[in-house]
Protein backbone atom coordinates (compact mmCIF):
# COMPACT_ATOMS: atom_id res chain seq x y z
CA UNK A 1 0.00 0.00 0.00
CA UNK A 2 1.54 3.50 -0.88
CA UNK A 3 1.66 6.63 1.10
CA UNK A 4 -0.94 8.17 -1.04
CA UNK A 5 -3.80 5.35 -0.54
CA UNK A 6 -2.68 5.59 3.01
CA UNK A 7 -3.22 9.23 3.54
CA UNK A 8 -6.87 8.88 1.26
CA UNK A 9 -7.70 5.62 3.50
CA UNK A 10 -7.04 7.82 6.33
CA UNK A 11 -9.23 11.00 5.02
CA UNK A 12 -11.87 8.93 4.02
CA UNK A 13 -12.14 7.82 7.48
CA UNK A 14 -12.04 10.99 9.08
CA UNK A 15 -14.95 12.30 6.60
CA UNK A 16 -17.29 9.10 7.16
CA UNK A 17 -16.88 9.11 10.88
CA UNK A 18 -18.89 12.31 11.06
CA UNK A 19 -22.17 11.93 12.87
CA UNK A 20 -24.54 13.40 10.99
CA UNK A 21 -27.35 11.28 12.54
CA UNK A 22 -26.01 12.55 15.70
CA UNK A 23 -25.27 15.92 15.15
CA UNK A 24 -28.72 17.01 13.87
CA UNK A 25 -31.11 15.54 16.15
CA UNK A 26 -29.35 16.92 18.93
CA UNK A 27 -29.19 20.45 17.30
CA UNK A 28 -32.80 20.40 16.66
CA UNK A 29 -33.62 19.55 20.37
CA UNK A 30 -34.26 15.74 19.49
CA UNK A 31 -31.65 14.69 22.36
CA UNK A 32 -29.90 11.54 21.47
CA UNK A 33 -30.90 9.22 18.46
CA UNK A 34 -29.47 6.68 20.10
CA UNK A 35 -31.65 6.25 22.92
CA UNK A 36 -34.61 5.43 20.99
CA UNK A 37 -35.86 2.74 17.91
CA UNK A 38 -32.51 0.87 16.46
CA UNK A 39 -30.24 2.99 18.68
CA UNK A 40 -28.46 3.32 15.47
CA UNK A 41 -27.69 6.90 14.04
CA UNK A 42 -28.55 6.52 10.42
CA UNK A 43 -31.42 7.86 8.22
CA UNK A 44 -34.18 5.33 9.02
CA UNK A 45 -33.84 5.72 12.97
CA UNK A 46 -33.66 9.44 12.72
CA UNK A 47 -37.59 9.21 10.52
CA UNK A 48 -38.61 7.67 13.94
CA UNK A 49 -38.19 10.79 15.52
CA UNK A 50 -41.05 11.99 13.26
CA UNK A 51 -39.21 14.26 11.23
CA UNK A 52 -38.66 13.98 7.95
CA UNK A 53 -36.83 16.80 7.15
CA UNK A 54 -34.20 15.67 9.59
CA UNK A 55 -33.93 12.16 8.27
CA UNK A 56 -33.79 13.19 4.77
CA UNK A 57 -30.53 15.61 5.53
CA UNK A 58 -29.37 12.60 7.54
CA UNK A 59 -29.32 10.25 4.56
CA UNK A 60 -28.23 12.90 2.15
CA UNK A 61 -25.25 14.26 4.23
CA UNK A 62 -24.21 10.42 5.38
CA UNK A 63 -24.50 9.63 1.55
CA UNK A 64 -22.37 12.93 0.50
CA UNK A 65 -19.64 12.09 2.82
CA UNK A 66 -18.90 8.90 0.71
CA UNK A 67 -19.03 10.60 -2.38
CA UNK A 68 -16.77 13.30 -1.45
CA UNK A 69 -14.39 11.06 -0.38
CA UNK A 70 -13.78 9.57 -3.42
CA UNK A 71 -14.59 12.42 -5.93
CA UNK A 72 -11.57 13.98 -3.76
CA UNK A 73 -9.15 11.56 -3.04
CA UNK A 74 -9.94 10.31 -7.26
CA UNK A 75 -8.00 12.81 -8.31
CA UNK A 76 -4.48 11.42 -7.20
CA UNK A 77 -5.67 7.87 -8.98
CA UNK A 78 -8.41 4.94 -8.97
CA UNK A 79 -6.51 3.47 -6.30
CA UNK A 80 -6.72 6.68 -3.98
CA UNK A 81 -10.24 6.77 -4.95
CA UNK A 82 -11.02 3.13 -3.81
CA UNK A 83 -9.24 3.88 -0.83
CA UNK A 84 -11.19 7.09 0.47
CA UNK A 85 -14.24 5.05 -0.19
CA UNK A 86 -13.17 1.88 1.63
CA UNK A 87 -12.02 4.65 4.85
CA UNK A 88 -15.92 6.55 4.65
CA UNK A 89 -17.01 3.23 4.81
CA UNK A 90 -15.28 2.49 7.71
CA UNK A 91 -15.49 5.66 9.69
CA UNK A 92 -19.16 5.43 9.63
CA UNK A 93 -19.40 1.64 10.59
CA UNK A 94 -16.51 2.87 13.65
CA UNK A 95 -16.58 6.87 14.21
CA UNK A 96 -13.38 7.38 16.89
CA UNK A 97 -15.52 9.83 17.75
CA UNK A 98 -18.57 7.63 19.45
CA UNK A 99 -16.05 4.59 20.77
CA UNK A 100 -16.10 3.27 17.44
CA UNK A 101 -20.01 2.68 17.51
CA UNK A 102 -21.71 4.04 14.31
CA UNK A 103 -24.32 3.62 11.48
CA UNK A 104 -25.13 0.33 9.58
CA UNK A 105 -23.07 2.42 6.68
CA UNK A 106 -25.94 1.85 3.37
CA UNK A 107 -26.29 5.84 3.23
CA UNK A 108 -22.58 6.08 2.87
CA UNK A 109 -22.28 2.37 0.90
CA UNK A 110 -24.87 4.42 -2.04
CA UNK A 111 -22.08 7.49 -1.67
CA UNK A 112 -19.30 5.20 -2.20
CA UNK A 113 -20.71 3.36 -4.80
CA UNK A 114 -22.04 7.17 -6.58
CA UNK A 115 -18.47 8.23 -6.61
CA UNK A 116 -16.70 4.88 -8.13
CA UNK A 117 -20.02 4.11 -10.57
CA UNK A 118 -22.70 6.51 -10.84
CA UNK A 119 -24.75 4.06 -12.59
CA UNK A 120 -24.42 1.18 -9.91
CA UNK A 121 -25.67 3.67 -7.18
CA UNK A 122 -28.54 3.96 -9.59
CA UNK A 123 -29.48 0.78 -9.77
CA UNK A 124 -28.94 -0.07 -6.04
CA UNK A 125 -31.63 3.20 -5.44
CA UNK A 126 -34.30 1.62 -8.36
CA UNK A 127 -33.65 -1.70 -6.35
CA UNK A 128 -34.06 -0.34 -2.87
CA UNK A 129 -37.20 1.94 -3.46
CA UNK A 130 -38.86 -0.76 -5.42
CA UNK A 131 -38.61 -3.43 -2.61
CA UNK A 132 -39.60 -0.32 0.09
CA UNK A 133 -42.55 0.66 -1.66
CA UNK A 134 -43.85 -2.99 -2.13
CA UNK A 135 -43.16 -4.36 1.76
CA UNK A 136 -42.38 -0.90 3.87
CA UNK A 137 -39.42 -2.30 5.25
CA UNK A 138 -35.48 -0.27 5.15
CA UNK A 139 -33.21 -2.64 6.22
CA UNK A 140 -34.81 -5.70 3.52
CA UNK A 141 -34.51 -2.94 1.01
CA UNK A 142 -31.02 -2.20 1.73
CA UNK A 143 -30.09 -5.99 2.16
CA UNK A 144 -32.29 -6.49 -1.30
CA UNK A 145 -29.77 -3.20 -3.09
CA UNK A 146 -26.64 -5.15 -1.76
CA UNK A 147 -26.89 -8.78 -2.87
CA UNK A 148 -27.59 -6.89 -6.74
CA UNK A 149 -25.07 -4.26 -6.68
CA UNK A 150 -21.76 -6.81 -6.60
CA UNK A 151 -23.57 -8.81 -9.41
CA UNK A 152 -24.63 -5.63 -11.37
CA UNK A 153 -21.04 -4.51 -11.34
CA UNK A 154 -19.55 -7.37 -12.47
CA UNK A 155 -22.15 -7.82 -15.43
CA UNK A 156 -20.81 -4.08 -16.20
CA UNK A 157 -17.49 -5.21 -16.36
CA UNK A 158 -15.87 -3.87 -13.30
CA UNK A 159 -14.49 -6.74 -11.45
CA UNK A 160 -12.66 -5.04 -8.96
CA UNK A 161 -15.89 -2.54 -7.62
CA UNK A 162 -17.59 -5.93 -7.24
CA UNK A 163 -15.06 -7.21 -5.28
CA UNK A 164 -15.07 -4.32 -3.09
CA UNK A 165 -18.82 -4.24 -2.68
CA UNK A 166 -18.94 -7.82 -2.34
CA UNK A 167 -16.83 -7.41 0.78
CA UNK A 168 -19.28 -4.23 1.82
CA UNK A 169 -22.06 -6.06 1.21
CA UNK A 170 -21.22 -8.73 3.42
CA UNK A 171 -20.27 -5.94 6.23
CA UNK A 172 -23.76 -4.64 5.98
CA UNK A 173 -24.96 -7.79 6.64
CA UNK A 174 -23.34 -8.23 9.55
CA UNK A 175 -24.60 -5.18 10.93
CA UNK A 176 -27.93 -5.14 10.18
CA UNK A 177 -28.31 -9.22 11.70
CA UNK A 178 -30.74 -7.84 14.39
CA UNK A 179 -32.19 -6.30 11.52
CA UNK A 180 -32.61 -9.86 9.80
CA UNK A 181 -33.28 -12.00 13.16
CA UNK A 182 -36.45 -8.97 13.45
CA UNK A 183 -37.82 -9.97 9.81
CA UNK A 184 -37.35 -13.47 10.14
CA UNK A 185 -39.64 -13.40 13.41
CA UNK A 186 -42.38 -10.77 12.10
CA UNK A 187 -41.08 -7.87 14.45
CA UNK A 188 -38.96 -5.76 12.31
CA UNK A 189 -40.48 -2.07 12.49
CA UNK A 190 -41.56 -0.63 8.83
CA UNK A 191 -40.49 3.23 7.38
CA UNK A 192 -42.04 5.73 9.20
CA UNK A 193 -42.96 3.88 12.16
CA UNK A 194 -42.18 5.45 15.25
CA UNK A 195 -40.25 4.07 17.94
Amino acid sequence: MTYETLVALAFGYLLGSIPFGLLLTRAAGLGDVRSIGSGNIGATNVLRTGNKALAAATLLLDLLKGTAAVLIAGAYGPETAIAAGLGAFAGHLFPVWLGFKGGKGVATYIGVLFGLMWQAALLFLAVWIAVALSLRYSSLSALVACVVTPVALLLMGRPELATLFAGLSIVVFIKHRANIARLVAGTEGKIGAKG
